[in-house]
Parts: structure tokens; sequence; C-alpha cells
């Protein structure tokens, strides 16, 4: 086989690795977001105040939050398909008992499951991706990971809220949860950690490039040297105010506001969701693939950060509503949020290259403990200010509390702003290795 037959093999081989992985990814998104659009469901099955409905969707968070150190761990030492293919399949089975829940408590127990399975999934495809594809081409790869991730949160928005009309969100969960074993089964057989595992040489290699150095010593002391490592910590920060924030709304509270304050139905506001996570996903998408060109990576986080926060106080203080003014908020919400996927590469580029999961796990980790925070926090200001007001069993807020919890947001988005002022800036190349 000559040189060209190879690196096709190798490149139809990757790119099949890749589309598993992610197929995961975007479930572990379509879970991430689809409270948002059966709130009203859940909130008259199991008979939930806001922070209890809070709570439950994001029992996902919390769990997710606590697993992200020891996911960069497993995807640095066991590799992406042992870690991602037991995620998958911890993930489907939370699912299904999820769809089942006879009662609050057990489905609480399905959403922990679903949390805990998909919690290692991005950090093994985020480590794979730093195998598989050339280091010049990360932001771009990262790009169109979070880009592709996204679609699975659209699904859970505009089409989930379609699909509510012919099903019941139970069966939905159930059918979610065989699709997510299926891929967990997929994973064991296909995905494998690195290219010299079938016979390929590393993509330094090909490239004519030194090879990586190995990992030195046992994985707890390099954790250490990860956590220790302040260039690593801004990319947290960003994280847990930009992005967190943005699930937090459109995961859970982005539909019930326009429901309750300007009278849409479900399918309607939905619709505002979608776009905020379209918007997510190609600024992505975008920002990746500009900082890669740009040569630089503080720019972008910066840029987004404070377009977040402006995008926040635009939501507070303008008159907007339903229409153009409506849908232009949410879109710039979810464009400007998606600025975060550059903290990924600049967290890599500040960490030797065998501990790139853990860092790449430490700045995901500051995304979902803003989001497991904000969720249920957005519905414990809003029941401060309720009036007792209820339609068939659930809750209606008024704008007064809605607003109470995007002031919430905005703090959020001034941290980010912080974090994304004190990153170093890496120039787009791994500033452990010599030039």
């Amino acid at each position: 086989m000559n040189a060209s037959d190879t690196y096709l093999r190798f490149n139809r081989l990757r790119w099949s690795i890749y589309t598993i992985l992610v197929l995961s990814y975007m479930m572990a998104f379509f879970h991430r977001m689809a409270p948002g659009v059966v709130a009203s469901d859940l909130m008259q099955a199991f008979q939930t105040s806001g922070a209890a409905l809070g709570s439950l969707a994001a029992m996902y968070f919390y769990i997710y939050t606590v697993m992200q150190i020891p996911a960069g761990v497993l995807a640095d030492t066991l590799g992406p398909r042992i870690s991602a293919g037991i995620g998958s399949v911890v993930a489907g089975i939370g699912s299904i008992l999820f769809g089942l829940a006879p009662d609050f408590g057990t489905a609480s127990v399905g959403r922990l499951l679903v949390g805990l399975g998909v919690s290692v999934v991005f950090v093994g495809l985020m480590r794979s991706n730093t195998v598989w594809f050339s280091e010049r081409r990360y932001g771009l790869v990262s790009g169109l990971t979070l880009f592709l991730g996204n679609l699975g949160a659209i699904l859970a928005a505009g089409p989930l809220a379609a699909l509510l009309g012919f099903y019941s969100w139970r069966s939905v969960f159930i059918a979610a949860g065989v699709f997510s074993l299926f891929l967990g089964l997929l994973t064991f057989w296909r995905v494998r950690n690195r290219p010299q595992d079938l016979g390929f040489p590393s993509v330094q290699a090909m490239e004519g490039l030194p090879e990586h150095p190995p990992r030195q010593s046992h994985w707890w002391p390099e954790l250490k040297s990860v956590l220790a490592n302040g260039r690593v910590w801004p990319g947290f920060w960003v994280n847990f105010g930009i992005t967190g924030s943005l699930l937090a709304f459109a995961g859970l509270w982005g539909v019930p506001l326009l429901q309750d304050v300007h009278g849409l139905s479900r399918g309607q506001a939905s619709g505002y969701t979608t776009l905020a996570l379209a918007g997510f996903a190609l600024g992505a998408f975008f920002m990746g693939g500009f900082s890669d060109r740009l040569g630089r990576r503080k720019p972008i986080i910066l840029g987004a950060g404070l377009l977040s926060c402006l995008s926040w106080l635009a939501m507070i203080l303008l008159p907007w509503g339903p229409g153009w003014s409506g849908f232009l908020l949410y879109s710039v919400l979810g464009l400007s949020a998606g600025g975060f996927v550059v903290t990924y590469a600049a967290a890599k580029e500040v960490t030797a290259p065998a501990n790139a999961g853990m860092a790449i796990a430490l700045v995901n980790t500051g995304l979902f403990l803003g989001a497991a925070i904000m969720q249920p926090l957005f519905g414990w200001v809003m029941d401060l200010g309720w009036n007792g007001a209820m339609v068939d069993g659930v809750r209606l807020y008024g704008w007064t509390d809605y607003r109470n919890g995007l002031v919430a947001s905005v703090i959020f988005t001034l941290l980010a702003i912080l974090g994304a002022w004190r990153l170093r800036e890496t120039h787009c190349r791994n500033q452990t290795l010599p030039e």
C-alpha cells in the first residue's frame, strides 16, 4: 500500500472514530437542554416549584461538574474508547429510568445517571482530537465539535417541541436512552485511542515533527501540576460565567419566560431557544477557526465575554418582545457564548501534551459548575417574588421575577470577563514545548 492509500485509510478511520464520539456528544447536549422544552410537563407530573424544577434539571450539571476532573484522568489514562463507551451506556440507562420515573426522586436519580454517563464523553472526544488531528487545526476541529454537539441541543428545542405533539415526554427520553446504549456499544467496537493502535504513525510523525513526550510519572502528581497551573484557571472562570449562564437559561428558563411573560405557546417559544442554540453552534465553529487563522486566543475569548454581558443587559433594559427583537437577543446570546470553545485550545497549550485531557476537563468544570448553580438560583430568585399565581398546577411567574434571574446572569458574565482579562496568550502553540 502506497503512502497516498495509507493516508486515505487513516483519514477515513479517524473521521469514523470522530463521528461515533461526536454523536455521543450530541446526545449529551440533547439531554442537557431538553428540560427547557418539557419544563411545564415536569412541573405538572411531579408537582414542583421553580426551585425544585431547577434542582431536577441541574442534577445533570451537579454530577457533570464533579466528574470533570476524573473524566480528564480517565481520558488521559484509560483513553476515550473505554471512558466514552461506558459513559454512553450509563447515560442510556439513566435516560430510560428518567422516562419511566413514577416520582420526583426516581426522576432525579435518572437525571443524575444521565449526567454521570455523558460527563466523560466530551473530554474523551476532545482528548481523542488531540491525537488524531494536527495541533495547528485544533481550534477548527474544536469549533466543528461544538457546532455538531449543538445540533443535539437544537434537536432538544424546536424539533423536540414538535415531537411532543405526537409522543409523550416519557417516550422521547426512553428512545433517547436506547440510542445512547447503541452508541456505547459502537464505541467499544470501532473507536481506538490513538493512531498507533491501528498500525499508523502518530500525527506528529506524519507531519515530520518530534513526538510528544509520554507521561513521565503517575497521573496523580501530574493532575496536581495541572491544578496548580495558574495559566489554566482563567478559562475555568470564562466558562463558568459565559456558558454556564447561557446553558442554564436556554436549557430551562428561556422557554417559560416567553410563555409566562409574552403568552407564546411552547412550540413558538422553543423557536427562540433553537435560534440561541444555533447561534451558539455557529459561534463556536467560526470563533474556533478564526482563532487559528488569527494566531491569537485571548482577543476572541475576551470579546465573547464582553458581548455576552451586553446581551444580558440588553435583555433586562431594552423594550424587546416576540418578533425580530426577541429573535435578535436570543441569537446574540448564543453567538457570544460560542467563544468559550477557544478556552479548550488555550488550556491545552499551557499544559504538557500528555496532560491535555486534565487541562480540558478543568476548564470544562467551570461551564457545568456555572450551569449547576445558575439553574436553581434563577428559580430560587423567581420564587422570592412569586405572587402565588398558578395555571393547571404550574406556577406562573411575571416579568419582574424573570428580570431578577437575568441580573444573576449579568453577574456571572462579569466573572467571565475578569477571567478572560487574566488569560495568557499562547499564539496557538504549546508553551511547554520548544519552538
